[in-house]
């Protein structure tokens, strides 16, 4: 699947601009603060009905407008599509003309995988963005885990209104166990799914980090001793995903959250639960976001954005749009190349400060300067 074009009306610094993109490689270049990233912001709106950057959507429209409108034509191999977002007062989403009743109505039309610098904190960073990880993935592939994410979201938050009940006003705990199972419910079906698809990424990464590398990088354990040095393959050393969950089974939450009633009124709100999941990536069995180098890390999150993309290939028979925000100053132009030539039959679009020369590779220019694209 590819973007065709992108029309942007009244959409951050933009106020009327059309961007017609290659099937293939485009590269968007020019200096900071110029709207290169607010391109990427624009399709990822399209794709997900909500922005990567911000949570509050009237910063989206252009300073001193009353609305804005963003209309992404795509292709896909079995059809073609054209999505409308429109904001102003409220919030309206189109699929070819009709109006969508629901946001999960639109997951799943253009399926993308984006790299911004904050991903570079993922494994160092708290759990959330680790979540955020894996739910922006499963939501595009299986569009009822976000229903069953937001009823998991909101039981939660009526048993945390519950616990301060019990703690405030000295209610009856005996509506507790209404609760708690239906909690549990919804947490299993979670738990199923990330499991699901922390087993697909498993069983790409290894493979993958070794054609990025070219299977020459050395794996080891910065500020360990003990950790095994080596180049090539031959020394190669594995990396592992490890899913940390107190969910696997209804039973065992269910005991759990008994278990941790007197603690949870204390504190007013619910200590464990699938809102608190985590994965831990490992190499040499030592954690990267302790032990790993910065180098290191910034490979591990390659791999994991590219073990998505082949996830998301596996699952819907093509390639999702692969967006990269100011992420290829970080390699030297032998990784540059390395990297690109491992994603073929993708669409990449690229943002970056200085003009990139892509030997042998077919792409597409695009000069930004305040808001305009030449």
């Amino acid at each position: 699947m590819y973007i065709e074009k992108v029309i942007l009306n009244n959409f951050r610094n933009y106020e009327e601009q059309i961007v017609e993109f290659n099937k293939n490689i485009n590269v968007i270049y020019g200096d900071n603060a110029q709207g290169k990233t607010n391109i990427l912001e624009a399709i990822f709106l399209s794709a997900f009905g909500k922005s990567f950057r911000t949570s509050k959507e009237k910063e989206l429209i252009k300073l001193d407008k009353e609305f804005l409108n963003v209309s992404t034509f795509y292709k896909k191999s079995d059809r073609e599509g054209k999505i409308q977002i429109n904001i102003s007062n409220k919030k309206e989403v189109k699929l070819n003309g009709v109006k969508l009743k629901k946001l999960s109505e639109l997951l799943g039309n253009i399926n993308l995988v984006i790299f911004t610098p904050d991903d570079i904190n993922i494994l160092k960073d708290g759990p959330a963005k680790r979540r955020r990880f894996l739910d922006m993935m499963i939501g595009q592939l299986r569009p009822n885990y976000v229903y069953v994410l937001n009823q998991y979201l909101k039981t939660i938050e009526q048993r945390n209104n519950y616990l301060r009940q019990i703690k405030e006003q000295n209610v009856s705990t005996e509506m507790l166990d209404i609760w708690n199972e239906k909690l549990a419910e919804y947490a299993i079906k979670i738990f199923e799914y990330r499991y699901e698809f922390i087993e697909k990424l498993k069983s790409k990464i290894n493979n993958i980090h070794k054609n990025i590398t070219d299977g020459n990088e050395k794996i080891e354990t910065a500020g360990d001793p003990a950790a095994p040095v080596g180049h090539g393959a031959g020394n190669y050393k594995k990396i592992e995903i490890k899913y940390l969950s107190d969910c696997s089974n209804k039973e065992g939450y269910l005991k759990l959250l008994k278990e941790r009633t007197k603690l949870d009124i204390i504190k007013g709100y619910t200590t464990k639960g699938i809102h608190r999941d985590d994965f831990v990536v490992y190499i040499n069995e030592k954690e990267v976001n302790i032990y790993g180098s910065q180098g290191q890390n910034r490979t591990v999150i390659l791999t994991l954005k590219l073990s998505e993309l082949q996830v998301i290939y596996e699952e819907i028979g093509e390639y999702p749009i692969l967006l990269l925000d100011d992420f290829m100053s970080e390699l030297d132009e032998k990784r540059r190349n390395n990297f690109l030539n491992n994603i073929k039959n993708t669409q990449v679009i690229i943002t970056c400060t200085d003009k990139l020369e892509l030997n042998k590779l077919d792409y597409k220019l695009f000069n930004v300067k305040k808001g305009e694209i030449y």
